[in-house]
């Protein structure tokens, strides 16, 4: 008997219509000898199914499930594919685990951890985990830029504290850039941090769920045209990814090690992406995608084809572990 799947995309943030994109990938890919795919798109004023024909019809957020004219369709299991806020940060898994609908991402608390940049940092550092020198503020809150400078130096990075897809973000050179960039990020959030630069390779480490054990997928090397691995890098084709990256065994090593450790310490689930700049051949950590993208062109995917998983594989993959 089929199973019935809910594949949320959409959200709260900036990320909306990337959320899209990667939400339209996972139901194009599910089986459908296996899998009846409901897409459910969520916005702050709405949670909508459309179908083919073009007729729209609400999510009843007291059950989440669907009135249709000719049934009543209650779900299985959600595919959770939004970025940033409410799938991101744990809203919706909060929601869904007091309905006892599974899902396929990390826990509410989990969720809420790892989007909140500071928050994810300061729990992972006295572990060990390596991280840049790192400064906070909230929005309203006193700025004294020589002090920044002081604790930080320049170049630094001006970041949302709880956004992805590089939105609101800005490199720091100069003194008198920070403004802006401090306006740049609190139109984001109002939570900021504020990061050394650090200089090394960047990675990316997709760690995953798969038939039942934690897996490390191929790490990825970014090699971006622009300054940093900013949106244009992500989505517009200003970078060079290189999947499995180059990389001396024993450094490979380390930096399985370190992912494989975060993502089990943390008791993270589903599908994760961890980001890394190597200084020194020791990575330092940036922060962890809970929900990455799905897209074709997307890092995990194409770290889950080199390790020999497909598309359908993939997304079956977090589904058998919820049902």
């Amino acid at each position: 008997m089929k199973k019935t799947i809910a594949v949320i995309m959409g959200g709260y943030t900036s990320e909306f219509e990337i959320s899209l994109k990667s939400g339209a990938v996972v139901a194009a890919h599910l089986n459908p000898e296996k899998y009846e795919v409901y897409p459910i798109v969520i916005t702050k004023n709405r949670w909508t199914y459309t179908t083919v024909h073009g007729a729209v019809y609400p999510i009843q957020k007291e059950n989440f499930s669907l009135e249709l004219p000719h049934k009543q369709v209650v779900f299985d299991g959600v595919f959770n594919a939004i970025h940033g806020s409410p799938g991101e940060d744990g809203k919706i898994q909060a929601y869904l685990e007091l309905l006892g609908i599974p899902q396929t991402a990390c826990d509410f608390y989990q969720a809420a951890l790892t989007f909140n940049k500071r928050d994810l940092l300061s729990v992972l550092k006295p572990y060990g985990i390596d991280m840049a020198k790192s400064y906070y503020l909230n929005y309203g809150d006193p700025i004294n830029h020589e002090d920044i400078i002081k604790k930080i130096g320049l170049p630094c990075f001006v970041k949302a504290n709880r956004s992805g897809s590089s939105y609101g973000i800005s490199k720091v050179y100069a003194p008198d850039q920070m403004e802006a960039a401090l306006e740049i990020a609190f139109k984001e959030d109002k939570e900021v941090i504020i990061e050394a630069a650090l200089v090394g390779r960047e990675v990316s480490v997709g760690v995953i769920q798969y038939q039942g054990e934690t897996k490390v997928l191929p790490i990825t090397e970014i090699l971006s045209e622009n300054d940093f691995f900013d949106y244009q890098a992500k989505y517009e084709g200003k970078s060079t990814e290189i999947t499995p990256a180059e990389l001396e065994p024993e450094l490979e090593q380390k930096i399985i090690a370190i992912a494989t450790f975060i993502y089990n310490t943390l008791k993270l689930k589903g599908f994760t992406r961890s980001e890394f700049i190597l200084v020194n051949n020791i990575p330092h950590l940036l922060e962890v995608n809970t929900t990455p993208g799905m897209t074709q062109h997307s890092i995990l995917p194409q770290q889950a084809k080199k390790a020999g998983i497909s598309l359908p594989e993939l997304f079956e993959s977090a589904l058998l572990a919820i049902l």
